[in-house]
């Protein structure tokens, strides 16, 4: 079957899928203090799910991400990598955590196929960690992170959300941190996919400031030529040799013209954007006996109604009526 082109001639390779909107975090950015979780029944099953990633491969997906919510909280979620790793023509399986239950499940995930982890860290000061997620828990992170490794995993990415008044002294720390562990260290600038609608752009900690801060307070940094280009992130690299740091920056310097993906909610639902406003209904085609045909033509249709770009900061953007946490990060 041909792949998924949409009208701007952006072939989509990538498909991002939330298992869950569960998580045991509650993090200012993503989740509201208290949260009414879907019903478990409202979930798709792996079955499902695989189905879904076997016949977006068939359509050129080549690489998944599993997301959340946090999709470890999920039980038996290595089962479901054994399964999406098994699929003709997918390359690649990778998840992002938390890190929350890393020290429990990391050696499964490994032995399943998993092969990358990116791991949300976004301090590492024990309030402000409080600060952010509204829980404990970062020594359970950097345990999880020191489990990861042990088991064997050397592609980890720590991913740090940027927010001006909240984050700014954690940044030196992250960076020491990472360079220390090998660690290869990503911001990412605040979105407005916040829970309590919160996101201004005066929040926006852009990813041009943080890397000024970080040539200032850690080193020079060198612009790493580009291999990937729909990577969201544009990587630097540490000019003393200590590694990788990148900058994911949807709000100042949009990606969208490069952008490969598409997402599948944890209830079901086909998404060309995290900002998209329109989601294509694929539980009721899988639930009311419908054919991997009909799939097909949902992921065209959801592919061809992609926008040129997401919009932020124009008179025209329209915030989703979903969080992150709905939609999977």
């Amino acid at each position: 079957m041909s792949e998924l082109i949409d009208g701007f001639g952006r072939v989509h390779t990538d498909l991002r899928i939330s298992v869950t909107d569960r998580c045991n975090l509650r993090c200012t950015y993503c989740m509201p203090a208290e949260v009414l979780f879907l019903p478990r029944e409202e979930l798709l099953s792996y079955e499902e799910i695989t189905r879904v990633a076997g016949v977006a491969a068939e359509l050129g997906v080549r690489t998944i991400r599993l997301t959340g919510g946090e999709p470890l909280v999920r039980r038996n979620v290595a089962d479901l990598v054994a399964m999406l790793v098994a699929l003709p023509g997918i390359e690649e399986v990778s998840l992002t955590t938390n890190g929350l239950l890393l020290v429990e499940q990391a050696a499964a995930l490994r032995a399943a196929g998993l092969r990358r982890l990116n791991v949300s860290l976004d301090a590492l000061t024990e309030a402000a960690f409080e600060r952010i997620t509204r829980r404990r828990g970062l020594d359970r992170v950097l345990a999880g992170l020191a489990a990861a490794q042990a088991s064997g995993f050397t592609a980890i990415r720590i991913n740090a959300v940027s927010i001006r008044g909240l984050t700014e002294r954690e940044i030196v720390p992250l960076a020491a941190f990472c360079r220390e562990a090998g660690l290869h260290l990503r911001f990412i600038e605040f979105m407005p996919l916040d829970a309590d609608g919160a996101w201004a752009a005066a929040c926006v900690l852009s990813g041009a400031e943080v890397r000024m801060i970080l040539a200032r307070e850690v080193g020079p940094l060198e612009p790493v030529p580009v291999v990937d280009p729909g990577q969201p992130a544009v990587d630097w690299r540490w000019a003393d040799g200590a590694g990788l740091v990148g900058f994911i920056d949807p709000v100042t310097s949009p990606f969208c013209d490069r952008c490969d993906r598409l997402r599948l909610t944890a209830d079901g639902r086909f998404r060309n954007c995290l900002f998209s406003t329109t989601e294509w209904d694929v539980r009721g085609v899988l639930r009311g006996g419908g054919s991997d045909s009909e799939i097909v033509e949902l992921l065209r249709g959801c592919v061809a109604a992609k926008r040129a770009a997401h919009g932020i900061g124009s008179p025209a953007f329209e915030r989703p009526a979903r969080a992150m946490y709905q939609i999977g990060g």
